[in-house]
Protein backbone atom coordinates (compact mmCIF):
# COMPACT_ATOMS: atom_id res chain seq x y z
CA UNK A 1 0.00 0.00 0.00
CA UNK A 2 1.45 3.48 -0.53
CA UNK A 3 2.94 5.52 2.11
CA UNK A 4 0.86 8.39 1.12
CA UNK A 5 -2.59 7.63 0.75
CA UNK A 6 -6.31 8.30 2.16
CA UNK A 7 -5.64 5.68 4.82
CA UNK A 8 -2.46 7.36 6.46
CA UNK A 9 -4.16 8.37 9.41
CA UNK A 10 -4.85 4.50 10.15
CA UNK A 11 -2.86 2.26 8.73
CA UNK A 12 0.33 -0.01 9.41
CA UNK A 13 3.26 1.15 8.38
CA UNK A 14 5.31 0.14 5.66
CA UNK A 15 8.58 -1.27 5.00
CA UNK A 16 10.02 1.45 3.91
CA UNK A 17 9.06 3.37 6.98
CA UNK A 18 11.07 1.73 9.79
CA UNK A 19 13.54 2.98 9.62
CA UNK A 20 12.27 6.33 10.73
CA UNK A 21 9.83 4.92 12.79
CA UNK A 22 12.31 2.53 14.51
CA UNK A 23 14.46 5.49 15.32
CA UNK A 24 11.51 7.56 16.31
CA UNK A 25 10.76 4.87 19.35
CA UNK A 26 14.23 4.27 20.16
CA UNK A 27 14.30 8.28 20.73
CA UNK A 28 11.29 8.13 23.39
CA UNK A 29 12.42 7.86 27.08
CA UNK A 30 9.00 5.83 27.71
CA UNK A 31 9.64 3.70 25.02
CA UNK A 32 12.96 2.79 26.58
CA UNK A 33 11.93 2.60 30.31
CA UNK A 34 8.88 -0.43 28.97
CA UNK A 35 11.64 -2.05 27.23
CA UNK A 36 14.15 -1.83 30.35
CA UNK A 37 11.69 -3.03 32.33
CA UNK A 38 10.27 -6.01 30.48
CA UNK A 39 13.25 -6.69 28.78
CA UNK A 40 15.90 -6.55 32.18
CA UNK A 41 18.67 -9.28 30.32
CA UNK A 42 18.98 -6.96 27.08
CA UNK A 43 21.26 -4.24 27.65
CA UNK A 44 19.66 -0.58 25.59
CA UNK A 45 22.50 -0.58 23.23
CA UNK A 46 22.11 -4.50 22.08
CA UNK A 47 18.31 -3.86 21.81
CA UNK A 48 18.98 -0.96 19.85
CA UNK A 49 21.79 -2.14 17.37
CA UNK A 50 19.28 -5.30 16.81
CA UNK A 51 15.89 -3.28 16.51
CA UNK A 52 17.73 -1.71 13.63
CA UNK A 53 18.92 -4.34 12.04
CA UNK A 54 15.84 -5.50 10.64
CA UNK A 55 15.44 -4.48 7.15
CA UNK A 56 11.22 -5.39 7.11
CA UNK A 57 8.54 -6.09 9.26
CA UNK A 58 8.01 -9.70 8.35
CA UNK A 59 11.57 -10.63 9.89
CA UNK A 60 10.72 -7.79 12.63
CA UNK A 61 7.90 -10.08 13.62
CA UNK A 62 9.21 -13.53 12.64
CA UNK A 63 12.17 -12.79 15.24
CA UNK A 64 12.09 -9.96 17.60
CA UNK A 65 8.64 -10.23 18.17
CA UNK A 66 7.94 -14.09 18.39
CA UNK A 67 11.02 -14.44 20.48
CA UNK A 68 9.47 -12.16 23.29
CA UNK A 69 5.89 -13.24 23.02
CA UNK A 70 6.54 -16.80 22.89
CA UNK A 71 9.51 -16.26 26.23
CA UNK A 72 6.69 -14.35 27.88
CA UNK A 73 3.63 -17.07 27.28
CA UNK A 74 6.39 -19.74 28.37
CA UNK A 75 6.76 -17.98 31.84
CA UNK A 76 2.67 -17.65 32.03
CA UNK A 77 1.46 -20.73 30.39
CA UNK A 78 1.51 -24.18 30.94
CA UNK A 79 1.58 -24.74 26.93
CA UNK A 80 0.48 -22.78 23.75
CA UNK A 81 -0.62 -23.90 20.22
CA UNK A 82 -3.22 -24.04 17.48
CA UNK A 83 -4.55 -26.03 15.26
CA UNK A 84 -7.15 -25.95 12.09
CA UNK A 85 -4.71 -24.59 9.97
CA UNK A 86 -5.64 -27.00 7.44
CA UNK A 87 -8.64 -24.74 6.74
CA UNK A 88 -6.34 -21.76 5.89
CA UNK A 89 -4.45 -21.93 2.16
CA UNK A 90 -1.49 -20.53 2.30
CA UNK A 91 -1.48 -17.47 -0.15
CA UNK A 92 -5.06 -16.83 0.54
CA UNK A 93 -6.18 -13.95 2.25
CA UNK A 94 -8.80 -14.04 5.16
CA UNK A 95 -10.63 -12.00 7.67
CA UNK A 96 -10.34 -13.73 11.00
CA UNK A 97 -12.97 -12.69 12.89
CA UNK A 98 -12.58 -14.17 16.71
CA UNK A 99 -13.96 -14.03 19.80
CA UNK A 100 -11.72 -11.58 22.11
CA UNK A 101 -10.18 -12.43 24.94
CA UNK A 102 -7.26 -10.41 26.29
CA UNK A 103 -6.25 -6.80 25.07
CA UNK A 104 -2.81 -7.70 23.67
CA UNK A 105 -2.13 -11.40 23.68
CA UNK A 106 -5.52 -12.37 21.29
CA UNK A 107 -4.03 -10.40 17.99
CA UNK A 108 0.02 -11.30 19.09
CA UNK A 109 -0.35 -14.81 19.23
CA UNK A 110 -2.28 -15.19 16.42
CA UNK A 111 0.87 -13.69 14.24
CA UNK A 112 3.63 -15.49 15.98
CA UNK A 113 2.00 -18.92 15.68
CA UNK A 114 1.14 -17.95 11.74
CA UNK A 115 5.10 -17.31 12.23
CA UNK A 116 5.57 -20.45 13.96
CA UNK A 117 3.91 -22.58 11.25
CA UNK A 118 5.31 -20.98 8.15
CA UNK A 119 2.29 -18.27 7.73
CA UNK A 120 2.36 -14.35 6.93
CA UNK A 121 0.88 -12.49 9.54
CA UNK A 122 -2.04 -10.61 9.63
CA UNK A 123 -3.06 -6.98 9.71
CA UNK A 124 -4.71 -6.22 13.03
CA UNK A 125 -7.52 -4.33 14.19
CA UNK A 126 -6.10 -2.10 17.21
CA UNK A 127 -9.02 0.48 19.43
CA UNK A 128 -7.31 4.26 19.61
CA UNK A 129 -8.38 3.89 23.51
CA UNK A 130 -5.41 1.70 24.33
CA UNK A 131 -3.13 4.45 22.84
CA UNK A 132 -2.40 6.51 25.53
CA UNK A 133 1.33 7.45 24.57
CA UNK A 134 2.72 7.49 21.01
CA UNK A 135 5.17 5.40 21.13
CA UNK A 136 2.41 2.89 21.45
CA UNK A 137 0.60 3.60 18.45
CA UNK A 138 3.75 3.87 16.51
CA UNK A 139 4.25 0.16 18.36
CA UNK A 140 1.92 -1.43 16.78
CA UNK A 141 1.61 0.26 13.54
CA UNK A 142 4.88 -1.30 12.99
CA UNK A 143 3.64 -4.28 14.08
CA UNK A 144 1.04 -4.39 11.26
CA UNK A 145 -1.79 -2.80 13.52
CA UNK A 146 -4.31 -0.22 12.11
CA UNK A 147 -6.21 2.03 14.06
CA UNK A 148 -9.91 1.95 15.03
CA UNK A 149 -10.86 5.65 15.84
CA UNK A 150 -12.72 6.05 18.58
CA UNK A 151 -14.33 8.19 20.67
CA UNK A 152 -16.57 10.50 18.14
CA UNK A 153 -19.84 10.55 17.38
CA UNK A 154 -22.68 11.18 14.66
CA UNK A 155 -21.21 11.55 11.34
CA UNK A 156 -17.35 11.47 12.10
CA UNK A 157 -17.61 8.31 13.09
CA UNK A 158 -20.01 7.04 10.51
CA UNK A 159 -16.85 8.30 8.18
CA UNK A 160 -14.35 6.80 10.51
CA UNK A 161 -16.23 3.33 9.88
CA UNK A 162 -16.08 3.88 6.24
CA UNK A 163 -12.42 4.27 5.80
CA UNK A 164 -11.06 1.49 8.44
CA UNK A 165 -13.88 -0.54 5.82
CA UNK A 166 -12.35 0.50 2.38
CA UNK A 167 -8.99 -0.02 4.43
CA UNK A 168 -9.86 -3.73 5.24
CA UNK A 169 -11.49 -4.23 1.87
CA UNK A 170 -7.90 -2.56 0.53
CA UNK A 171 -5.66 -5.00 2.50
CA UNK A 172 -7.62 -8.67 1.71
CA UNK A 173 -8.65 -7.61 -2.01
CA UNK A 174 -6.41 -5.62 -3.56
CA UNK A 175 -3.14 -6.82 -1.10
CA UNK A 176 -4.19 -10.28 -0.93
CA UNK A 177 -3.11 -9.83 2.68
CA UNK A 178 -5.13 -11.17 6.27
CA UNK A 179 -6.69 -9.28 8.41
CA UNK A 180 -8.09 -10.28 12.17
CA UNK A 181 -10.11 -8.11 13.80
CA UNK A 182 -12.51 -8.87 17.11
CA UNK A 183 -16.03 -10.27 16.80
CA UNK A 184 -17.41 -6.93 19.18
CA UNK A 185 -15.91 -3.75 20.22
CA UNK A 186 -14.21 -4.34 23.42
CA UNK A 187 -13.94 -8.47 25.62
CA UNK A 188 -16.84 -10.17 26.24
CA UNK A 189 -16.24 -9.80 29.82
CA UNK A 190 -18.57 -12.15 30.70
CA UNK A 191 -17.03 -14.31 27.81
CA UNK A 192 -20.77 -14.58 26.31
CA UNK A 193 -19.51 -14.30 23.10
CA UNK A 194 -21.63 -12.90 20.10
CA UNK A 195 -20.62 -11.39 17.18
CA UNK A 196 -22.20 -7.65 16.88
CA UNK A 197 -24.41 -7.27 13.20
CA UNK A 198 -22.76 -3.87 13.55
CA UNK A 199 -19.67 -4.37 13.67
CA UNK A 200 -20.06 -7.06 9.72
CA UNK A 201 -22.30 -3.78 8.46
CA UNK A 202 -19.17 -1.84 9.17
CA UNK A 203 -17.22 -4.64 7.10
CA UNK A 204 -19.45 -4.51 4.36
CA UNK A 205 -19.22 -0.78 3.88
CA UNK A 206 -16.41 -0.65 1.82
CA UNK A 207 -16.72 -3.05 -0.40
CA UNK A 208 -18.47 -3.38 -3.77
CA UNK A 209 -22.20 -4.54 -4.29
CA UNK A 210 -24.81 -5.26 -2.02
CA UNK A 211 -23.91 -6.52 1.86
CA UNK A 212 -23.51 -10.27 0.92
CA UNK A 213 -21.27 -9.72 -1.91
CA UNK A 214 -19.12 -7.20 0.52
CA UNK A 215 -18.84 -9.87 2.96
CA UNK A 216 -18.44 -12.64 0.77
CA UNK A 217 -14.99 -10.67 -0.87
CA UNK A 218 -13.46 -10.61 2.49
CA UNK A 219 -13.44 -14.27 3.11
CA UNK A 220 -14.20 -14.50 6.47
CA UNK A 221 -12.54 -17.53 9.26
CA UNK A 222 -13.94 -17.63 12.33
CA UNK A 223 -11.26 -17.95 15.05
CA UNK A 224 -11.86 -19.64 18.86
CA UNK A 225 -9.52 -18.38 21.63
CA UNK A 226 -9.24 -20.33 24.80
CA UNK A 227 -7.68 -19.68 27.33
CA UNK A 228 -7.37 -21.52 30.87
CA UNK A 229 -7.30 -18.82 33.05
CA UNK A 230 -7.93 -15.13 32.54
CA UNK A 231 -5.41 -13.30 34.76
CA UNK A 232 -7.44 -10.47 34.43
CA UNK A 233 -10.99 -12.36 35.28
CA UNK A 234 -11.07 -10.53 39.04
CA UNK A 235 -10.40 -7.22 37.19
CA UNK A 236 -13.44 -7.92 35.04
CA UNK A 237 -15.56 -9.00 37.96
CA UNK A 238 -14.95 -5.78 39.97
CA UNK A 239 -15.62 -3.93 36.71
CA UNK A 240 -18.98 -6.03 36.86
CA UNK A 241 -19.79 -4.81 40.27
CA UNK A 242 -18.60 -1.16 39.93
CA UNK A 243 -20.69 -0.94 36.98
CA UNK A 244 -23.96 -2.61 39.21
CA UNK A 245 -23.47 -0.25 41.97
CA UNK A 246 -22.87 2.76 39.67
CA UNK A 247 -23.95 2.72 36.58
CA UNK A 248 -22.52 5.81 35.31
CA UNK A 249 -19.17 4.06 36.52
CA UNK A 250 -15.84 4.42 33.55
CA UNK A 251 -12.67 2.88 33.98
CA UNK A 252 -9.97 5.58 34.81
CA UNK A 253 -7.81 5.39 31.31
CA UNK A 254 -4.81 3.54 33.89
CA UNK A 255 -7.04 0.98 33.96
CA UNK A 256 -6.62 -0.05 30.01
CA UNK A 257 -3.09 -0.06 30.45
CA UNK A 258 -2.94 -2.06 34.19
CA UNK A 259 -5.05 -5.07 32.08
CA UNK A 260 -2.80 -4.95 29.14
CA UNK A 261 -0.01 -5.62 31.24
CA UNK A 262 -2.22 -7.98 33.79
CA UNK A 263 -3.05 -10.09 30.49
CA UNK A 264 0.67 -10.09 29.54
CA UNK A 265 2.08 -11.13 32.10
CA UNK A 266 -0.57 -12.73 34.72
CA UNK A 267 -0.47 -16.83 33.91
CA UNK A 268 -2.97 -18.21 32.03
CA UNK A 269 -2.45 -22.00 32.44
CA UNK A 270 -3.59 -23.95 28.69
CA UNK A 271 -3.82 -21.50 25.12
CA UNK A 272 -5.38 -22.75 22.60
CA UNK A 273 -6.07 -21.15 19.06
CA UNK A 274 -8.75 -23.40 16.47
CA UNK A 275 -9.00 -21.70 13.06
CA UNK A 276 -12.67 -22.69 11.69
CA UNK A 277 -14.18 -23.23 8.36
CA UNK A 278 -14.32 -20.12 6.06
CA UNK A 279 -17.93 -18.91 5.37
CA UNK A 280 -18.36 -18.21 2.27
CA UNK A 281 -19.75 -21.89 1.06
CA UNK A 282 -22.32 -20.60 3.15
CA UNK A 283 -23.55 -17.35 2.18
CA UNK A 284 -23.61 -18.53 -1.41
CA UNK A 285 -26.18 -20.86 -0.43
CA UNK A 286 -28.05 -17.75 1.79
CA UNK A 287 -31.51 -16.82 0.35
CA UNK A 288 -30.91 -13.62 -1.55
CA UNK A 289 -34.59 -12.37 -0.89
CA UNK A 290 -33.50 -12.16 2.80
CA UNK A 291 -33.34 -8.46 3.96
CA UNK A 292 -30.33 -6.95 5.16
CA UNK A 293 -30.71 -7.14 8.68
CA UNK A 294 -31.86 -11.00 8.49
CA UNK A 295 -28.55 -11.38 6.39
CA UNK A 296 -26.29 -10.02 8.85
CA UNK A 297 -28.26 -11.88 11.71
CA UNK A 298 -27.40 -14.83 9.68
CA UNK A 299 -24.00 -14.51 8.88
CA UNK A 300 -22.77 -13.22 12.66
CA UNK A 301 -24.86 -16.90 13.49
CA UNK A 302 -22.78 -18.77 11.10
CA UNK A 303 -19.39 -16.95 12.83
CA UNK A 304 -20.84 -17.83 16.24
CA UNK A 305 -21.39 -20.93 15.86
CA UNK A 306 -17.85 -21.88 14.21
CA UNK A 307 -16.54 -20.48 17.26
CA UNK A 308 -18.27 -21.81 20.05
CA UNK A 309 -17.90 -25.49 18.20
CA UNK A 310 -14.18 -24.92 18.20
CA UNK A 311 -13.33 -23.75 21.85
CA UNK A 312 -10.87 -25.75 23.75
CA UNK A 313 -12.24 -26.66 27.06
CA UNK A 314 -10.96 -27.53 30.20
CA UNK A 315 -11.69 -28.94 33.75
CA UNK A 316 -12.45 -24.77 35.28
CA UNK A 317 -15.18 -24.68 32.48
CA UNK A 318 -16.87 -27.51 32.95
CA UNK A 319 -17.17 -26.68 36.55
CA UNK A 320 -18.23 -23.27 36.50
CA UNK A 321 -21.01 -24.75 33.80
CA UNK A 322 -22.08 -27.01 36.05
CA UNK A 323 -22.14 -24.92 39.45
CA UNK A 324 -24.06 -22.00 37.47
CA UNK A 325 -26.29 -24.29 34.70
CA UNK A 326 -25.33 -28.06 34.69
CA UNK A 327 -26.53 -29.37 37.83
CA UNK A 328 -23.57 -32.02 37.21
CA UNK A 329 -24.33 -33.16 33.68
CA UNK A 330 -20.70 -32.20 32.91
CA UNK A 331 -19.29 -34.08 36.36
CA UNK A 332 -17.22 -37.06 33.40
CA UNK A 333 -15.15 -33.92 32.48
CA UNK A 334 -13.57 -33.20 35.84
CA UNK A 335 -11.99 -35.06 38.92
CA UNK A 336 -12.50 -33.79 42.84
CA UNK A 337 -9.07 -32.50 42.49
CA UNK A 338 -9.89 -30.56 40.19
CA UNK A 339 -12.67 -28.99 41.89
CA UNK A 340 -10.08 -28.40 44.43
CA UNK A 341 -7.88 -26.47 41.53
CA UNK A 342 -10.66 -24.80 40.62
CA UNK A 343 -11.54 -23.43 44.26
CA UNK A 344 -8.46 -22.47 45.30
CA UNK A 345 -7.38 -20.45 42.44
CA UNK A 346 -11.25 -18.83 42.46
CA UNK A 347 -9.94 -17.58 46.55
CA UNK A 348 -6.95 -16.24 45.15
CA UNK A 349 -8.60 -14.03 42.31
CA UNK A 350 -11.26 -13.22 44.53
CA UNK A 351 -9.28 -11.78 47.26
CA UNK A 352 -7.80 -9.56 44.86
CA UNK A 353 -10.95 -7.85 44.33
CA UNK A 354 -10.61 -4.40 46.74
CA UNK A 355 -14.09 -2.69 47.08
CA UNK A 356 -15.42 -0.78 49.97
CA UNK A 357 -18.59 -2.78 49.56
CA UNK A 358 -17.15 -6.16 48.18
CA UNK A 359 -20.13 -8.29 46.90
CA UNK A 360 -18.67 -12.12 47.59
CA UNK A 361 -21.67 -14.02 46.15
CA UNK A 362 -22.23 -11.31 42.84
CA UNK A 363 -18.75 -11.41 42.46
CA UNK A 364 -18.33 -15.65 42.68
CA UNK A 365 -21.47 -15.48 39.86
CA UNK A 366 -19.39 -13.29 37.43
CA UNK A 367 -16.61 -15.44 37.84
CA UNK A 368 -18.31 -18.29 37.25
CA UNK A 369 -20.01 -17.13 34.05
CA UNK A 370 -16.65 -16.01 32.87
CA UNK A 371 -15.76 -20.08 32.97
CA UNK A 372 -18.85 -21.07 32.43
CA UNK A 373 -20.28 -19.93 29.22
CA UNK A 374 -17.75 -21.03 26.88
CA UNK A 375 -19.51 -24.71 27.80
CA UNK A 376 -23.00 -23.39 27.71
CA UNK A 377 -22.49 -22.04 24.30
CA UNK A 378 -20.70 -24.68 22.66
CA UNK A 379 -23.38 -27.11 23.86
CA UNK A 380 -26.34 -24.97 22.55
CA UNK A 381 -24.46 -24.76 19.34
CA UNK A 382 -23.29 -28.67 18.91
CA UNK A 383 -27.26 -29.15 19.35
CA UNK A 384 -28.03 -27.01 16.55
CA UNK A 385 -26.49 -28.56 14.57
CA UNK A 386 -27.34 -32.12 14.97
Amino acid sequence: MEATNAFDNIRSYSDDEMPRIVELLLGDPEFRRIIESVMPSVTWEDFSKKFRSYKNVAAFQADMISEFIFDLVGKSSAETDCSGLENVTPGTAYTFISNHRDIVLDSALLCVLLCKYGRETTEIAIGDNLLSYPWIERFVRLNRSFIVRRGVSGRQMLENSALMSKYIHAVVEKENKSVWIAQREGRAKDSNDRTQESVLKMLAMGGNGNFLTSIKSLNICPLSLSYEYDPCDYLKAREFQQKRDNPEFKKAEKEDLFNMKTGLFGYKGRIHFQFGKAINPKIEKMDVALSRNEQSAQVAHWIDTEIYRNYTLYPGNYIAYDRLWGHGICSDKYTDDDCEVFDIYLDKQLSKIILPNKDIPFLTEKFLEMYGYPVKNQLLADDAVK
